[in-house]
C-alpha cells in the first residue's frame, strides 16, 4: 500500500469526527442494553457503572490520544509487546492464584487491587502496533520468508500461545488474524498466507478435536446436540426470533431471565436482537460496517507506511471482533467468548477499543501533511 497523495486537512476531518460520533453511539447503546441484558444480576447497576467509567476514562484517551502524534507510538512498539508478553504470563503461574483466580475453568484476568485487565486485550493491541513498526521498518523484505515474514511468526506465534494456555483460542485465533491482516497489507506474498493458512486451519481443528468441550460445541453446530450441549446458541437463536422486525422492546426480553447465560457479554448480540428486533440488529451492523469503511478510508490515505499499517491492523481488530461475535450468536461459528467492540461487558476490552479509536483519530487527522520520509523504511 503506497500513501495517497497530500490533501487539504478540511477534506478529511468529516470521516475523523463520524468515526467518534460512531464510536460513542455503539459505546452508549452498549451500556442500556447489557444494563437490560444483566438486570437479574447481583449487580447490575454496578456492572453498568463500571462500564460507564470504562467509557468515560476511553473518551478521555480518545481526546488525548488523539492529539497525539501516532509516530510517538513506533519507539513503543518492543516496551509494549513484552510488557504483554509478561502480563499474559501471571496468570500461566502456579503461585499467582491469588491475583488471577481461574473463573469457568480459565485463568484470563489479573487482579491487582484496583486494576483488573484482561492481558489479552492489551496483547491485541501490542501487536497491532509492533506488527505495523516491523512491517513499516522491513518495507519490500517483508515478502520474502525467512528475512521477512518469520519474524512475525515468532513473537506473533509466542503471543497466541500465551493466549491459548489461558485457555483462549478464539483469542489467540483472532490475535493471529490481526497480524496478518496487517502483514497481507504490509505487501507479504500470497503465497505464504495460503501455506501459512492450510497449517494454522489443521493446528485450530487439531485444537479442537483434543479438546471435548470444544469438540462439543463444533458437532452442535452440525446436529442438535443432547445434554445441553448447544443450549446457549438455542437460546440466542430463540431471541433472535422473539424479536421480530422491531424487538419486544427494551427492557422486555426474556433471555436474561436466566435463559441465555452471559447474554451481557458473549451473547449480547442476541439480546440486541430480542429487545431491537431486526431493526436494532440492522443499525448495529450498518454502524460497524460504516465505521470499519472510516477505518480502511483513513489507513489508505495515511501519510506513512506506518499510519497505513496501524489503520488497518486497529480496523481489523474491531472488524474481526464484530464479525465472529456476530456469527457465534447466530450460530454460524462454534459457541466462543469474543465480546462485541464497545458494547459487550468488560471495561479492559472498553478502554482499550477506545484507545484503539483514539491512535486511529490521530492517524486521519494527521494525513493532510506531508508523509514521513526518514526512518520509514
Amino acid at each position: 500500500m503506497t500513501a495517497s497523495p497530500v490533501r487539504h486537512p478540511g477534506e478529511l476531518r468529516w470521516e475523523t469526527r463520524l468515526l467518534v460520533v460512531i464510536t460513542g453511539v455503539l459505546t452508549a447503546f452498549g451500556i442500556t442494553s447489557l444494563y437490560a441484558a444483566a438486570t437479574l444480576q447481583d449487580n447490575a447497576f454496578g456492572m453498568a457503572l463500571g462500564q460507564l467509567v470504562g467509557a468515560i476514562f476511553g473518551g478521555v484517551l480518545i481526546l488525548l490520544v488523539s492529539r497525539i502524534d501516532y509516530h510517538a507510538w513506533r519507539p513503543l512498539a518492543w516496551p509494549l509487546l513484552l510488557a504483554a508478553i509478561v502480563a499474559l504470563i501471571i496468570p500461566l503461574l502456579p503461585f499467582t492464584h491469588d491475583i488471577a483466580p481461574r473463573v469457568n475453568g480459565a485463568r484470563r484476568w489479573v487482579d491487582i487491587g484496583p486494576l483488573n485487565f484482561q492481558p489479552s486485550e492489551a496483547a491485541r493491541f501490542a501487536v497491532i502496533v509492533w506488527t505495523a513498526m516491523l512491517a513499516a521498518k522491513k518495507g519490500d523484505a517483508v515478502r520474502g520468508f525467512k528475512k521477512g515474514v518469520a519474524p512475525f511468526l515468532v513473537m506473533i506465534g509466542l503471543v497466541s500461545l500465551l493466549i491459548l494456555l489461558e485457555p483462549n483460542l478464539s483469542m489467540a485465533v483472532l490475535v493471529a488474524l490481526i497480524g496478518g491482516v496487517v502483514l497481507f497489507v504490509a505487501g507479504a506474498k500470497i503465497g505464504h498466507f495460503l501455506l501459512l493458512g492450510v497449517g494454522a486451519f489443521f493446528a485450530t481443528l487439531w485444537l479442537i478435536w483434543v479438546s471435548p468441550y470444544r469438540l462439543e460445541r463444533a458437532r452442535c453446530l452440525v446436529v442438535p446436540c443432547e445434554g445441553g450441549g448447544d443450549y446457549q446458541l438455542s437460546q440466542a437463536l430463540i431471541g433472535f426470533g422473539a424479536g421480530g422486525p422491531v424487538g419486544v422492546g427494551f427492557g422486555h426480553g426474556q433471555l436474561k431471565m436466566n435463559y441465555l447465560p452471559y447474554a451481557y457479554s458473549d451473547f449480547l448480540f442476541s439480546t440486541i436482537g430480542e429487545e431491537w428486533g431486526f431493526l436494532g440488529v440492522l443499525i448495529i451492523v450498518s454502524l460497524f460496517t460504516i465505521l470499519c469503511w472510516l477505518g480502511f478510508r483513513i489507513a489508505k490515505s495515511a501519510p506513512d507506511p506506518f499510519g497505513q499499517f496501524l489503520a488497518a491492523g486497529i480496523t481489523a481488530s474491531i472488524a474481526l471482533s464484530a464479525v465472529l461475535h456476530m456469527l457465534v450468536t447466530l450460530g454460524l461459528m462454534p459457541t466462543t467468548g469474543l465480546s462485541l467492540p464497545f458494547m459487550s461487558h468488560g471495561r479492559s476490552g472498553l478502554i482499550i477499543a477506545l484507545l484503539s479509536v483514539g491512535v486511529l483519530v490521530s492517524i486521519g487527522r494527521m494525513r493532510g501533511r506531508a508523509p514521513r520520509v526518514s526512518g520509514e523504511r
